[in-house]
């Protein structure tokens, strides 16, 4: 946290993000990672529903793409062209690591943590402006970073969900990271007080699901009917 503490715009971008940080990593999900003892399903519906998640994460990021300035277009775009390749690359190989048919990967609904999620990411994209899109996606960066390198720092006794943390302890996730806070930086810096609460207004919900994305793959969350 002590690169980013030096933006002058982190005690108030910042502030929602640390404390949602400090709640997910309490988390029943996240605690079992490194003890090896998360369910397998639990795991598993996790991996399937980020993979829906990630087809709409990248259309968020290509249509804040389109809104950026010139300097953040590219880095926006390419992130998309990311999401993608994680959603197409490391989701199948991880399920079948853990036993389980990549096959559910094409026949699972959106479960309702992940359609209120991608509904706001897409409606705040679309229809607000792009400092305020770029808030809402922020969180699914940074947080992913940080845990990835708090669960590095613990190992796992589990070489499946230690694949899982060293995918976002990756120098190279590390790097996409730093990429978005530049555009953060290079937005933010510009902006009014009352832009910036409305900034931390969306980084406070999409951080709120962030948890929920989580406590959902361990409750098995389903639709009434």
């Amino acid at each position: 946290m002590s690169a980013t503490s030096s933006y002058t715009w982190w005690p108030v971008l910042g502030a929602p993000m640390e404390d949602g940080l400090k709640r997910v990593l309490a988390h029943d999900f996240l605690q079992g990672l490194p003890s090896g003892t998360l369910p397998r399903e639990a795991f598993g519906y996790f991996i399937i529903q980020d993979t829906l998640y990630l087809s709409d994460y990248a259309r968020a990021l290509s249509l804040l793409a389109a809104k950026a300035p010139v300097g953040s277009a590219a880095t926006l775009a390419a992130h998309a062209g990311a999401a993608v390749a994680t959603e197409l690359e490391l989701h199948p190989s991880l399920l079948r690591a853990a036993g389980l048919d990549p096959g559910l990967l094409h026949s699972t609904p959106k479960s309702p943590a992940t359609t209120a999620y991608t509904s706001y990411l897409l409606a705040v994209c679309h229809q607000r402006p792009f400092h305020e899109g770029l808030a809402a996606v922020l969180p699914c960066y940074w947080i992913y970073e940080q845990v990835g390198r708090a669960l590095q720092a613990e190992g796992s006794s589990d070489p499946v969900y230690a694949a899982w943390i060293e995918a976002y302890a990756a120098p190279g996730f590390a790097q996409s990271v730093a990429e978005t806070l530049g555009v953060v930086d290079a937005v933010a810096t510009r902006l009014s007080g009352p832009e910036l609460e409305d900034m931390a207004r969306h980084i406070e919900t999409t951080t709120r699901y962030e948890w929920m994305f989580w406590d959902a793959a361990v409750r098995g969350e389903q639709w009434p009917w």
